[in-house]
């Protein structure tokens, strides 16, 4: 399968742009996304937001003005570039309703900092993605990576939009947890995924064990377990990694949480060293991309338990790949699922698995 016939790279179309492009957002994906504009030559003529957040501000030395004034410079033949990232659905149908309306892409920059998705980047991993797409279990999973390589080639909405299903989707018909679950949930934030997973099982379990490294984060956990937990629970204030360390760690509790040069030192935990051979069925890993590492530190326990795995696949480029790859390198017999849950840019895709035997 030739990956690169599938879209033109959005960065060689706005290369070749004639008409004004403009930026929709500020933060983190606008920077990235300009400085990426800095180093191809693209320009950009204005940068918007919706109106509640317009107040006279400026970003990069962009007056950031409402879309009606961007309108009346330059009319509607405009490019929109999506800078942000977001979930929220009442976002969502915004950006939907102006890719309706204008011509709209959403260039994919990585969570964290490392290659972009262009062409170069297909043409150098192009035997993995071959071999990952071969390892899909289901036609959604298939689905879902083929429209993410068109996603991140082209950075079109409607390639997100067509192949997104909601969490319910995934849990009742791969995951199928069940009261008896040994959790494991590496990057618990405040206790979210857990709600999520007790959601599905009428709020019982067998044992939760959450590492969160985040200290406002850590804190906001153990006040929720404390209220709403009981029985076997262990909260570790600890990053996931392949081994118990200190690391650097910028403790901003966000997106921004992560291992990284400068930062707070923080303890870091391998899950095998935590569980010491207790059982774990299901395991979680959204760890803002220190997911291989994560692995790593619980190869035992996914080599010795196989529990069925949430790990998230968006954090670097090569994610969506690589990670299948891994796992099924560590354990074959795993069924390998992808999911991308409704977000833009392609955030919340997720790698989903479980063993042959359990009944999937």
């Amino acid at each position: 399968m030739d990956f690169m016939t599938l879209e033109q790279p959005v960065w060689t179309r706005l290369q070749l742009e004639m008409r004004p492009i403009v930026l929709y957002g500020m933060g983190d994906g606008a920077d990235k996304i300009l400085n990426r504009f800095d180093a191809l030559g693209i320009r950009a003529a204005e940068v918007f937001a919706s109106d509640e957040f317009v107040r006279g501000h400026s970003f990069r030395g962009y007056r950031v003005k409402k879309l009606s004034e961007v309108l009346e410079a330059h009319g509607e033949d405009i490019v929109i570039v999506i800078a942000f990232a977001s979930q929220r659905p009442e976002v969502l149908e915004k950006m939907y309703a102006l890719d309706a309306r204008f011509d709209v892409v959403a260039p994919d920059v990585p969570v964290v900092p490392g290659p972009v998705f262009d062409a170069d980047f297909v043409c150098a991993h192009q035997a993995e993605l071959e071999q990952a797409y071969s390892l899909l279990a289901d036609s959604q999973s298939q689905r879902v990576f083929m429209d993410t390589v068109r996603f991140k080639l082209s950075g079109r909405l409607q390639y997100l939009r067509v192949s997104e299903t909601d969490k319910d989707e995934v849990f009742h018909t791969v995951l199928r947890p069940t009261s008896a679950e040994h959790f494991a949930d590496l990057g618990a934030y405040n206790g979210d995924t857990i709600r999520e997973l007790l959601s599905y099982t009428h709020g019982t379990y067998a044992s939760i064990t959450a590492l969160e490294p985040d200290r406002r984060s850590f804190r906001k956990l153990s006040a929720w377990a404390e209220q709403n937990l009981s029985g076997t629970v262990r909260l570790v204030q600890a990053g996931a990694w392949c081994e118990d360390t200190m690391l650097r760690f910028s403790d901003q509790a966000g997106r921004q949480s992560r291992v990284a040069a400068k930062g707070r030192e923080t303890q870091m935990r391998a899950l095998d060293s935590v569980l010491d051979g207790r059982p774990c069925t299901f395991l979680k890993m959204d760890v803002e991309g220190a997911e291989r590492e994560a692995i790593a530190g619980a190869e035992q326990t996914i080599r010795q338990h196989r529990p069925k795995l949430n790990i998230a696949a968006y954090h670097r480029s090569e994610d969506f790949f690589q990670l299948p790859l891994l796992i099924h390198t560590l354990c074959p017999d795993y069924r390998l699922y992808l999911r991308h849950h409704p977000y833009v840019p392609a955030w919340d895709t997720n790698l989903y698995a479980v063993v042959n035997n359990a009944g999937n």
